[in-house]
This record gives structure tokens, C-alpha cells and sequence, in this order.
């Protein structure tokens, strides 16, 4: 590639560019066309967003050279394929030293410093009135710190990036302390400790190198997942701590309960209204998530693409 790259960003490029510049490989696997012929499915991503992208007629030896968390150089076009855009890839390599990149550059993260984050959670701890469970999320927070700080909430859904799970868990208890104010008759040390604990063993369930990039779930968070692994977090620092069983029973509901369906890992629907409150939170808070993110690739005056995760609906970027 003797051509000089562009530096243009995912949310900066637009269907009929053509471009040369770096992204992360996030994932990558070689499938088969109807034909025979080998090509590269990949997801391309930086600070800015994820896009798919395909490497056409690749060879065995091509194929061997990329992975995933690999800083690439890419030189192609954006096009669109049955509705969303997607890059095909005319050359592609590794970035070189030579390059002067800095793989940090290219992962999304939370907007604010994770010490700075930590630290509001901590003193939100300092107001459960309750001091067992201030002991107890505090014990949980403690324990689990250096992962917390860089730790992603998910691996590709809402707040997937670099200290998404502190970001998702600090907006939270912002909202959640705000409507403790209108819905007074709540139970603030519950629904507090609730919003702290109520995703902590993501920490177990996926797994999350130094840099903050989740890769895959975990063998426990497989056969598990977060919501039990959190039951068994929570049983266990409550009988450490001498929470007594109501509370701890109470904390366990909460978690167990807070993806409300069964088909979303939630065997029981919420059987209070901190549970109820739990629930509503969390799934506003990834929703305005997925919806900032989506919004973030268009130009005001434009509709997204159909978001998956969103029930396959398009956004508008009003143009006010």
C-alpha cells in the first residue's frame, strides 16, 4: 500500500468512499461462496464503531496472517449489502511499528477516567444506610477492583468497550438515585446495592485481556452465566460479612430477577418494587446506550441502519 492513509474514522466514512486506513480486527473467520472460493468475514472496529467487512478470493497464506485484536492496515470501499453498510477490502495487512499506531486508540471506551468512576460508586456504597450490606458491596467492590476498571459490559451489545461495566453500573445509580427522590416508599440501601451488584459477575462471565477487549465467555459463564454466577457472589459475602438471610435472600432476587423473561436468563420476574425498579433501569440504560451509538454513525436529517438490537428498527437523527 504505497498510498498514504486517510485516518478517516468508522462514523466518518459513508457509502461510495473509498479509503486506506488502520481498524481492529474483532472478529474474523474464512467461509466458503457458493462457488468454493475462500474469503475473509471480518468486523472491523475502532473508537467510533464496528462494521462488517469482506476479503474476497483470499489465499491460505493471507488467511494465516490475521486475527482477532490484530491492528490492521485497510485499503476498500464502503458499500451496501442488503440494507447496511459493509467494507469491501481490496488489500489489507498488520500494521508495522513502523506505522506508529497505538492499538489503545482504537478501542472504544467509557467517557470518563475509570478511577474517577470507581470512586463515585465507592461513595454511592457510603450511603447504604444498611452497614451489613455497605460491607458487603463494599467487600465485593474491593475484591474485584483492577478488573472492574477495565472491564466491558458485554462483548459486542450495549456498553462492549473499554470500562463499559463501570460506565453502565455509575449511569445507573445516577438514575436510579434521581427517581429514589420521586418514588420515595423505595428502599435506597436495596436498590443501590441492587444497581452495584446487579452485573458484577460479568467479571466472571467473559473474558476481557489487559486492554479491555472481551474475546469470548468464560467455561463457568458458559455452563452459568452472570446472573447465577452473581447469586453465588452475593450468598457468599453475605454469610462473610453476617448479612442476615431475609437481606441477602432480598439482594439475590434482585439480581436473579432483573432480566425479567425467562428466555433472557431470568427464571423469576421481579416480587418487589426495588427488583421492579432494578429491571427498568437497566434496560433503559442500555437502550439510550444502543441508541447514542447507532445515532453516532449518521448525519443528522439521516436514518440508521436497521439495529438489531433494537428490534431490527432504523433511527432518526433529527436535524434540530
Amino acid at each position: 500500500m504505497d498510498k498514504l492513509e486517510d485516518g478517516r474514522k468508522l462514523k466518518d466514512l459513508r457509502t461510495g468512499d473509498s479509503f486506506i486506513t488502520f481498524f481492529l480486527i474483532r472478529k474474523i473467520e474464512c467461509k466458503l461462496t457458493s462457488t468454493g472460493s475462500k474469503y475473509l468475514d471480518i468486523l472491523l472496529g475502532d473508537a467510533s464503531g464496528e462494521i462488517t467487512a469482506r476479503f474476497w478470493d483470499c489465499s491460505p497464506e493471507e488467511e494465516a496472517l490475521f486475527a482477532p485484536d490484530m491492528l490492521v492496515k485497510v485499503q476498500g470501499s464502503v458499500v451496501e449489502w442488503q440494507g447496511k453498510k459493509q467494507i469491501k477490502i481490496e488489500r489489507i495487512r498488520p500494521a508495522k511499528a513502523e506505522d506508529g499506531v497505538d492499538i489503545k486508540e482504537f478501542i472504544p471506551a467509557a467517557p470518563y477516567d475509570p478511577e474517577e468512576m470507581y470512586a463515585e460508586i465507592m461513595a454511592a456504597v457510603q450511603r447504604i444506610g444498611n452497614k451489613k450490606i455497605a460491607e458487603l458491596v463494599e467487600s465485593i467492590l474491593k475484591d474485584v477492583k483492577e478488573r472492574l476498571l477495565i472491564h466491558p459490559a458485554a462483548l459486542q451489545n450495549h456498553h462492549a468497550m473499554r470500562s463499559g461495566l463501570l460506565y453502565h453500573t455509575l449511569t445507573m445509580l445516577k438514575a436510579g438515585e434521581k427517581l429514589l427522590e420521586i418514588y420515595d416508599f423505595l428502599d435506597q440501601d436495596l436498590l443501590l446495592a441492587g444497581i452495584i451488584l446487579h452485573d458484577i459477575a460479568k467479571l466472571d462471565e467473559i473474558a476481557a485481556n489487559e486492554l479491555g477487549l472481551a474475546s469470548e465467555y468464560t467455561f463457568e459463564g458458559q455452563l452459568l452465566g452472570h446472573i447465577v454466577q452473581g447469586i453465588k457472589k452475593i450468598e457468599h459475602a453475605a454469610r462473610a460479612v453476617g448479612l442476615d438471610e431475609e437481606t441477602s435472600v432480598l439482594l439475590q432476587h434482585m439480581l436473579l430477577s432483573h432480566h425479567y423473561e425467562p428466555e433472557f436468563g431470568s427464571p423469576k420476574r421481579p416480587m418487589f418494587p426495588e427488583a421492579e425498579m432494578l429491571h427498568y433501569l437497566d434496560i433503559l440504560d442500555a437502550r439510550m446506550y444502543d441508541m447514542q451509538k447507532a445515532l453516532s454513525a449518521v448525519q443528522p436529517g439521516e436514518f440508521t441502519d436497521r439495529v438489531w438490537l433494537l428490534n431490527n428498527r432504523k433511527l432518526y437523527r433529527k436535524n434540530l
